[in-house]
C-alpha cells in the first residue's frame, strides 16, 4: 500500500486496505459487510487519523458503534477493523496494538424469534402445502425442509442435479439472486456435496421435473428477480394459517438439522449434509440442541449403570 503515513485519516487507510486485500479475494456478500463497516467508520470517526489510534480512541470507536448495535454485531465490526489495524502496526504507523484487550459491548438483544419447528409442527406445515402439478414455491419450501440446503443452493438446482435411481442430490453451485442472476460457486469447498434424499421426495420430484430442461434451474424462470423476502413472506403466511411459529426459509434449514440431531444423527454427518466448513460451525450453531441431547445422555448413562447392580 502506497502513501502510508500516520496523519492519514483512518477511514481512508481502511478503504485502501479493503480494496487491496479483500476485493476479489472474498465473496461479494462478505465484501459488502466490509463496505458497511467503512461507512460506519466514516460516520463515527471521520477525523480520526491512523497515528491517533490507541486503546482509548479505539475503545471509544467500539463504544460508539455499540450504542446502536447488539454485541455480536459489534464483535463483527471489531474483527473487520482488526485486520487493517494489525497491518498498520506491522508497518509502524501505530506504535502498539490498540485492539488488545478491547471490550465488546452492545445493546440488549431483541427477543429472539423461533429459529426452527419441531417435528410435529413441520409435519403440519408440509401437509398443508399446495404441491401443484407444476413447479411452484411450495415445492421449494418442501425441498429445503427435506434437505436443509441453503436458499441460494436450492435456487441453483437443475434436473441434472438429481440422481433418482440412487436417491442422491448433488449440490455444486449457487444462484446469484442478490446480483444479476446466473450460477456462482458454493459458499466454500465443503459445500460441494452429494446427499441422500428420501424415497418420497424422489417419487415427487422425478414426476415434477421430468419434462424440464436438464441444465436449467428448476425454480428460476426468465430474468425475473427473486427475493428472499418473497419466499419468507409465503412461508410466514403458511405458518400463520396453521398457527405455527413464524420462521424463515433459513429456519427450515435449522429445522432440518435440529430434527436430525434429535434423531441421533452424528454432528459429523449433519455438518456434511449442511455443507459446513467444519464441525465447529455445526456445534456453535446448534449448541443448545447438543446440550439438551447431552442431558438426555446423562440420564441414559445413569439408568444403564443403575441397572447393573
Amino acid at each position: 500500500m502506497s502513501n502510508q503515513n500516520k496523519n492519514e485519516l483512518f477511514h481512508r487507510y481502511y478503504k485502501r486496505w479493503i480494496l487491496m486485500y479483500k476485493e476479489g479475494a472474498i465473496r461479494p456478500v462478505t465484501m459488502s459487510k466490509y463496505r458497511m463497516t467503512l461507512k460506519w467508520l466514516i460516520k463515527l470517526s471521520p477525523n480520526l487519523k491512523v497515528g491517533e489510534l490507541n486503546r482509548i480512541t479505539y475503545q471509544q470507536l467500539l463504544n460508539d458503534y455499540a450504542e446502536e448495535h447488539e454485541r455480536q454485531t459489534t464483535m463483527d465490526f471489531h474483527h473487520q477493523l482488526k485486520g487493517a489495524i494489525l497491518d498498520a502496526v506491522d508497518d509502524n504507523l501505530i506504535d502498539r496494538n490498540p485492539t488488545r484487550k478491547a471490550i465488546i459491548k452492545g445493546k440488549t438483544p431483541r427477543e429472539k424469534k423461533p429459529k426452527y419447528l419441531n417435528q410435529f409442527e413441520l409435519h403440519k406445515l408440509l401437509t398443508q402445502l399446495d404441491l401443484a402439478a407444476e413447479v411452484n414455491w411450495d415445492w421449494f419450501i418442501l425441498l429445503i425442509a427435506k434437505t436443509g440446503i441453503r436458499f441460494s443452493e436450492a435456487l441453483a438446482l437443475t434436473p441434472g442435479d438429481f440422481d433418482f435411481s440412487h436417491q442422491m442430490l448433488t449440490i455444486n453451485k449457487t444462484w446469484d439472486y442478490k446480483g444479476k442472476g446466473g450460477f456462482l460457486p458454493t459458499k466454500n469447498p465443503s459445500s460441494v456435496r452429494k446427499m441422500q434424499i428420501d424415497w418420497q421426495t424422489v417419487m415427487q420430484f422425478s414426476e415434477l421435473i421430468k419434462e424440464l430442461p436438464e441444465g436449467k434451474p428448476i425454480f428460476v424462470h426468465g430474468k425475473d428477480n427473486i427475493y428472499n423476502s418473497t419466499i419468507n413472506n409465503l412461508l410466514a403466511k403458511h405458518c400463520r394459517k396453521n398457527e405455527l411459529p413464524i420462521i424463515s426459509i433459513h429456519g427450515l434449514r435449522h429445522t432440518h438439522a435440529s430434527l436430525l440431531l434429535f434423531a441421533g444423527v452424528s454432528i459429523a454427518s449433519v455438518a456434511r449434509r449442511l455443507g459446513h466448513a467444519s464441525m465447529t460451525t455445526t456445534q456453535k450453531t446448534y449448541l443448545h440442541i447438543i446440550q439438551e441431547l447431552e442431558n438426555q445422555d446423562v440420564d441414559l448413562v445413569m439408568r444403564s449403570l443403575s441397572s447393573l447392580s
